[in-house]
């Protein structure tokens, strides 16, 4: 199953959603030539964002009825998550939430069920808003201009 409209950015890079229920989630990715880096691994903040979206799968996943925004987000690279074609997978678990906030933790694996890359993060839980322009100014409103007069 993929993420469909919902999120363009992460059905563009080609993520797929394989698991969502219970405070866990499971996301995988097969790198394109164009997400690696100059040593041909795949790039550092492909690999965050697979597990920043691992993380937020599995915090809306005890809470459907609303969506999640990244708070903060600490991520540890243990060895290089390869560039070969091969898939990779990221693996979330909520580790608590409040009312308000979810605490997570997502690992990502190379084909062979290595970890490549380990992330905590905090979550908000907001309430979703309608897609589009209505909404983009609803989170960033437009900044008063500073007159140099």
């Amino acid at each position: 199953m993929n993420f469909g409209a919902e999120i363009p950015f992460v059905n563009h890079l080609g993520f797929v959603l394989e698991l969502f229920e219970g405070g866990e989630s499971a996301v995988s990715y097969t790198p394109r030539p164009e997400h690696l880096n100059s040593f041909s691994v795949t790039h550092g903040g492909a690999v965050m964002t697979l597990l920043d979206v691992t993380m937020a799968v599995a915090a809306r996943s005890v809470q459907k009825d609303m969506g999640v925004v990244t708070i903060e987000m600490k991520t540890s690279f243990m060895q290089p998550a390869p560039g070969d074609g091969s898939r990779l997978t990221g693996k979330g678990r909520l580790l608590h939430r409040s009312a308000t906030l979810a605490f997570m933790q997502a690992t990502l694996h190379d084909a062979q069920g290595r970890p490549c890359a380990h992330a905590t993060g905090t979550f908000k839980y907001v309430r979703r808003l309608a897609t589009g322009l209505k909404t983009a100014n609803l989170l960033n409103p437009p900044l008063n201009p500073i007159s140099t007069d």
